[in-house]
């Protein structure tokens, strides 16, 4: 008798879906029962994701063609869930959406951010917004779990202790650029996106306006604080990766031993949390080279006491920590399983 929880994947073509299956086909308690590609439908699995060769004879199906399972993970594009999800919950009992579609809980935000209505707002109050480290509890219980913006996953892993702790000079504002790899514009190319074009640039591609400053803005709502918060987005000549470098400013009094101690008590029991703050060594802060396959998230800061500025460092694998590293964090969580089962693997040094 299979007592494996039964899981399938739509939307299972994409990067973030080849991570998924990746990490599935080694977790010891499920069974990936059907993987959804509209384009790759009815071939094999490691034609897409050549890595998995081997590992697994899965094919494609249509989306038209999912049957019941135990839980269902939803790998669409933005604004594919939203309107299909009672379709979906009726497919399965447990769903988590890696989409920005059931992130945000304040529905204004949606009209800002995104530039029109949420369809659905009866399932969006249903979600509980998947990043373990703030929502730890309420993903135990919850049925219906959001992904996570990979950007929004390391600033907010970077700054939130210092808002929790009531360090920060709020008044002043956050300003964080994330430097990303290119695989978080997803596997779809573009005249943007092509070799020629994209390869050896430093392009700043959302100087301003970047839709992942919401779930920032809400993450620090979520510690009892309210603060303006400023992102910028650059691409890097990098496959993988993302660094948030956050700057904001400390509360008149505050040393960096305070700091310290935010970090250290938000932080001391998080299984996928490193401080990385070193006087030695080459990786002295966050490097998100050596996160690579990861779950890891990698914070750091420095503290300028004559300014009271603080520089907030995260770095974390944009396809792991911010999409399906957590996304199977949070089954793990949903489960009662251990947090970290299936996602041990510590990167690799050097690459």
């Amino acid at each position: 008798m299979n007592d494996k929880l039964s899981i399938s994947i739509v939307g299972a073509s994409g990067y973030a879906g080849g991570e998924l299956l990746r990490l599935l086909l080694d977790h010891p308690h499920v069974e990936v029962r059907q993987a959804t590609s509209e384009r790759n439908a009815g071939s094999y699995i490691h034609f897409t994701h050549p890595n998995l060769r081997g590992r697994t004879r899965l094919q494609f199906v249509s989306v038209n063609e999912l049957e019941p399972c135990d839980l269902l993970v939803l790998g669409l594009p933005h604004g594919g869930a939203m309107t299909r999800i009672d379709h979906f919950a009726a497919l399965a009992p447990r769903i988590i959406d890696l989409s920005a579609d059931f992130r945000l809980r304040n529905p204004d935000d949606y009209v800002q951010w995104y530039g029109k209505p949420h369809a659905n707002l009866d399932w969006l109050a249903k979600f509980v917004y998947g990043l373990p480290e703030l929502h730890r509890d309420a993903i135990r219980t919850a049925h219906y779990v959001s992904g996570v913006g990979c950007n929004a996953t390391a600033t907010n892993l970077a700054i939130y202790p210092l808002f929790a702790a009531g360090l920060v000079d709020t008044g002043r504002g956050v300003i964080c650029e994330v430097k990303v790899g290119s695989s978080e514009g997803g596997n779809s190319s573009s005249d943007a996106t092509h070799h020629p074009e994209r390869a050896g640039v430093m392009r700043s591609f959302a100087p301003t306006g970047h839709r992942h400053t919401a779930e920032v803005r809400q993450a620090i709502r979520l510690a009892g604080a309210e603060s303006d918060v400023h992102l910028s987005a650059t691409a890097i000549d990098n496959v993988r990766g993302v660094l948030a470098t956050a700057h904001l400013f400390a509360r008149p009094g505050v040393t960096e031993k305070d700091l310290w101690r935010a970090y250290r008590q938000t932080y001391r029991n998080e299984p996928f949390i490193r401080i990385v703050k070193e006087s030695t060594g080459i990786y002295r802060y966050p490097e998100p080279k050596i996160l690579a396959g990861s779950n890891y998230a990698d914070v750091g800061f420095e503290y300028d006491e004559a300014s009271r500025r603080v520089v907030a460092l995260c770095a974390i694998d944009n396809l792991m920590k911010g999409a399906a590293g957590t996304a199977v964090q949070c089954m793990n969580l949903i489960m009662g399983w251990d947090e970290t089962t299936g996602l041990g693997f510590a990167g690799l040094h050097p690459i």
